[in-house]
């Protein structure tokens, strides 16, 4: 039955798949994964290739490459255990398919390694995973309009992401953030991201380290009257994060998300009495301007195409 279900979800989901995977840098990581097995078994070419293999047959795998695919394949596995999203779990696939590509070309013959190393850098260098595109109730800040935002209402609880745009893990959070933003936002609780790749004062003055050995991004960051509430990952006396999993569970858990969302719809329904006494007790002959408490002007923030 579970399989049946399974199949299922992933019919219903196969156009949005097929246009995520249309995308080049997936197509030509998808190519890139699988350049040695087509150099292996591409008739014409596999018989001018070494092999040591005792029957001589240059166009099969020996004994050597099938232990590297096997690796391959455990590694994958076990790196996929603590995976989230799909773009993680294909992200994995495609980093080990590449490791494991290079040895075999470099083993097979070096100067194969050689060209298909120049193009991993090259494809590194000039091809960036896509970046989520999708629904969300999220403010961008900058270096200046952060501290301001924050401040700017003691009742208003915020949530933050400090993310990189080059961190892989902060690309695969962005959906699982985004999805939460659309099921909590209100008008006593907000979420907000800042770019600390972009913004480095912002990563010092709330002290989140960039350094990927460090394994602080992304980082989740509550903030109540402009103040650190609590944060994930929390840090260890050496700067080092400690160990834990982003994902929708542990964030509702962790966060108490619930219980917060009830006080913030408490707090919404407050502020629309308040609007609407004020407007009754305004003069008929009254200005149309809006009182100070409901004019909300729009704060400089930034936009997904500024990222």
């Amino acid at each position: 039955m579970g399989l049946v279900t399974g199949l299922c979800t992933f019919l219903y989901h196969l156009p949005q798949i097929y246009k995520w995977l249309l995308k080049p840098y997936y197509i030509i990581s998808f190519l890139m994964t699988v350049a040695f097995l087509v150099v292996r078994k591409a008739p014409g070419l596999c018989e001018h290739l070494a092999s040591q293999r005792e029957d001589g047959n240059s166009c099969d795998f020996d004994w050597r490459e099938l232990e590297i695919l096997m690796f391959l394949s455990a590694i994958v596995m076990m790196k996929n255990r603590r995976a989230i999203t799909l773009e993680q779990h294909i992200g994995n696939l495609f980093l080990f398919s590449k490791v494991a590509n290079t040895i075999l070309f470099f083993r097979l013959d070096i100067r194969l390694g050689i060209l298909y190393l120049s193009l991993c850098v090259a494809f590194v260098m000039t091809c960036k995973p896509p970046l989520y595109m999708g629904p969300e109730y999220i403010t961008y800040f900058s270096d200046k309009t952060m501290d301001e935002e924050l401040q700017k209402d003691s009742r208003v609880t915020w949530i933050v992401e400090f993310y990189a745009n080059w961190s892989s893990d902060c690309q695969s959070f962005a959906p699982v953030f985004a999805d939460l933003s659309l099921k909590y936002n209100c008008a006593g609780l907000r979420f907000g991201k800042v770019d600390i790749g972009r913004y480095g004062e912002v990563s010092q003055t709330y002290k989140v380290s960039t350094s990927p050995l460090a394994k602080q991004l992304p980082s989740l960051v509550l903030f109540q009257g402009g103040r650190e509430i609590m944060r994930r990952p929390m840090v260890d006396s050496k700067g080092r994060a400690v160990s834990w999993t982003f994902n929708e569970e542990n964030i509702i858990r962790e966060f108490n998300l619930n219980e917060l969302f009830q006080k913030s719809k408490k707090l919404n329904k407050g502020r629309g009495l308040k609007e609407e006494e004020q407007n009754g007790s305004q003069p008929e002959g009254g200005s149309d301007e809006l009182p100070p408490e409901t004019y909300n002007p729009e704060q400089p923030t930034e936009s997904k195409k500024d990222r």
